[in-house]
């Protein structure tokens, strides 16, 4: 595994202070962007790896001017139409390591023991140029993750529902897994600003693990299962002098609410009554990216252990 460690390429500005980017905006800040890492050596190859257990998809093709890269799932071999089914997301933003290798270090450990009784899939990097590049945006400088939305404005974004639709994948329950990092604040959150030509607005970053459940169908105890079995690897993000967490009211210890269907979030893809979205900060001092990529783990078999309740499975 490499690139743990997101590097800034410029600080330069881009564009006029209060005016939108257009098309050369857009073409100047991709051309700043550098390949980091291999996606091939650290996703595909994996992936390939898990052949011998595991069903390999390949759901579609990312196809920019800079290349050309394969959207890849694992699901299992053994599918049953009587069984609940979990998904696992990963790599939505690419740079968030942890969530495409917490993907992965699930498939490899974990997912052997609740295959006999779920049906398990998991696409572990949903934008891989965003995980070569260590970035939040694919080169056309849009987010993936505003983009599961009827308009698909990210081929990243619209391969993924196309195939959530085609094969009529109704789970159970979602686990879309990302991570907050200094550079959000560095970088990302300032290329945000000067993008859409409005002021800067950037707030600190929780330190520890929370979730992010769907406002329209939170199921807290289900968020707070996912925390509990997150709270023996990692710390827990506790929430700011005014009870919040990234300016949201927590709604239980470590979980907030967000209107994950109307910003167009991945864990709004489907309708998974259980859904949520796991958040983890690989550069606090208290943790390890090797400690969070175990708390992502620990999410998605903490969802699964408490699943013998609403479903009588896991």
């Amino acid at each position: 595994m490499s690139g743990q460690s997101h590097q800034v390429e410029s600080s330069a500005p881009i564009g006029t202070p209060g005016t939108p980017w257009g098309a050369d905006e857009r073409a100047e800040w991709v051309q700043r962007q550098r390949v980091q890492r291999s996606f091939f050596e650290d996703v595909a190859r994996p992936v390939e790896a898990l052949k011998a257990r595991y069903e390999v998809v390949q759901y579609g093709e990312i196809s920019y001017p800079q290349g050309a890269w394969p959207l890849l799932a694992c699901r299992t071999r053994d599918w049953r139409a009587g069984r609940p089914t979990v998904l696992v997301t990963g790599g939505v933003h690419g740079y968030e390591t942890s969530g495409v290798h917490g993907a992965l270090r699930f498939l490899q450990t974990e997912g052997p023991r609740f295959e006999d009784r779920w049906n398990v899939v998991v696409a572990p990097c949903v934008s891989p140029w965003g995980y070569e590049t260590i970035n939040r945006w694919n080169p056309e400088a849009v987010d993936p993750n505003r983009s599961f939305l009827e308009s698909r404005p990210a081929q990243e974004a619209a391969a993924l529902m196309d195939w959530v639709a085609a094969t009529g994948l109704e789970p159970h329950i979602h686990l879309d897994l990302h991570e907050t990092t200094d550079s959000d604040n560095a970088e990302f959150r300032p290329a945000l600003a000067a993008r859409e030509g409005r002021p800067l607005k950037s707030g600190p970053i929780p330190d520890g693990f929370y979730v992010v459940g769907p406002a329209r169908r939170p199921e807290l105890a289900f968020q707070e299962a996912v925390i509990a079995s997150v709270a023996a690897v990692t710390h827990i993000a506790e929430p700011d002098e005014e009870g919040c967490i990234i300016g949201v009211p927590v709604s239980r210890p470590g979980v907030i609410l967000y209107d994950a269907d109307g910003l167009g979030l991945c864990m709004g893809l489907t309708h998974a009554p259980y859904t949520t979205t796991t958040e983890v900060y690989p550069d606090s001092p208290r943790t390890s990216p090797e400690a969070c990529i175990q708390a992502q783990v620990a999410a998605v078999v903490g969802a699964l252990r408490w699943s013998r309740r609403a479903f009588g499975s896991g």
